[in-house]
């Protein structure tokens, strides 16, 4: 395990793929074995995962960006903020009001120590006088909180607290917006308080570049919330643009944006084919080109999201997640096949276990370098000009998401 890293950062990101410099994590903990086959759909997992590997497997991610750049964990942080008396009241009283619990469970839970409540907070609370039922937490397990880009996303020099679709995670924006505030101290942008029903979330927001972003509408993220983010930059940016890209609202595999785009350097991106070509689930699945310009907000169908892109000048080819065998392509996209996350232009990593996927990026000048030849020191990254760093899955695509799902970028280098 790495030294915390309790010191913090400048806060800045505008591109996907600009050198990265700071990431904020979050190691899967307790709060992933409290779920059972019975709450499982409703903490918006497919299945229950097994610790022990998902351990593992997390240890050869992680070491990889230890390897790259400067790792914050959210469980470590959170317990330095815990020290302060008037965040650690206002965290745990939220905490027990959003789950409805009690005044005393409250003022129980502030007599702990801050590494105590921090465990609290992520992994839950048991009810004393659980009874075999359903729901055993009176505070209940942050199941998602590894998926660190969803409840808050750095938007350039900003952190978008992203108003969660679903009430299971709901409590994580509370962890993230004290994060942010009171460590990196950074100003925040919240669509829920310009609109009670906008919704956003952190895997539909890619930061294609500084004048433009390229976004996910479905069950995730509204056409409220991208609303809120097109005004927001129409008072402040004199030329701004939004591509928006609308995605199936079933099944839980196109959640987000980024479980079928993703961009792979500056002239590279990952692609699932029927959203490019418009077939299957994408049959209908409108493109639009959001532009700004001195205040006024138009809205442009295109053919599609690589094509918007071009027409706004980039020079940019798609390759093609699973290859050119469109059963493949679902069955890696269901794993998240397409879910890159970019460590710097043309330097990648992502899931072993879509090996169609890597093999086009192999033959797309990838090298291919295991996780675990990268932590043991045995392969250096810098040695290469482009790579996809692949590091072993099998039980965390079964929580529904990848590498980028797993990071949340705090500072890039362009």
């Amino acid at each position: 395990m790495s030294i915390k890293n309790i010191t913090p950062c400048k806060v800045n990101v505008s591109s996907e793929t600009g050198t990265l410099r700071a990431v904020l994590l979050h190691r899967p903990g307790v709060e992933i074995e409290r779920m059972t086959p019975l709450n499982a759909a409703h903490a918006l997992y497919s299945d229950i995962l097994n610790k022990p590997i998902v351990d593992t497997e997390y240890s050869n991610f992680c070491g990889v960006l230890e390897k790259w750049t400067n790792v914050y964990y959210v469980e470590d942080i959170l317990e330095e903020l815990l020290k302060d008396n008037e965040i650690r009241r206002h965290l745990v009283y939220e905490s027990c009001d959003m789950d409805n619990c009690d005044n005393g469970l409250a003022e129980q839970l502030m007599g702990l120590d801050a590494k105590q409540l921090a465990d609290i907070l992520i992994e839950g609370y048991e009810d004393s006088d659980w009874n075999g039922g359903e729901d055993r937490y009176l505070l209940k397990p942050l199941y998602n909180l590894f998926f660190t880009r969803d409840a808050s996303s750095t938007v350039y020099n900003r952190v978008l607290i992203n108003s969660m679709s679903f009430e299971v995670r709901e409590r994580e924006t509370l962890i993230y917006e004290a994060i942010f505030k009171h460590f990196f101290k950074v100003e925040t942008l919240n669509a829920m308080q310009w609109d009670r029903d906008a919704r956003t979330e952190g895997g539909d927001v890619q930061i294609a570049s500084p004048d433009l972003l390229c976004i996910g509408q479905g069950i995730r993220t509204n056409t409220k919330g991208i609303k809120y983010l097109a005004q927001t930059f129409a008072k402040e940016r004199a030329k701004f643009n939004i591509l928006v890209q609308e995605l199936p609202k079933s099944p839980e595999s196109f959640i987000h944006l980024d479980m079928v785009f993703t961009f792979l350097g500056k002239h590279q991106c990952m692609a699932f084919e029927p959203m490019l070509k418009k077939t299957g689930l994408f049959a209908g699945k409108d493109t639009t080109l959001i532009s700004i310009d001195n205040g006024n907000i138009s809205y442009h169908k295109v053919n599609n999201i690589v094509e918007g892109l071009n027409s706004l000048g980039w020079d940019i080819e798609p390759v093609i997640g699973g290859g050119s065998d469109p059963w493949n392509q679902l069955r890696e996209q269901w794993h998240s096949g397409a879910n890159f996350f970019s460590l710097g232009d043309g330097k990648i990593m992502g899931y072993r276990r879509n090996t169609h996927t890597i093999d086009v990026l192999d033959k797309a000048g990838f090298a291919v370098l295991k996780a675990e030849d990268i932590c043991s020191g045995k392969v250096k990254m810098a040695d290469y000009e482009k790579f996809v760093a692949a590091f072993p899955g099998s039980e965390l695509p079964r929580a529904g998401g990848g590498a980028r799902c797993m990071t949340m970028p705090i500072l890039r280098e362009n």
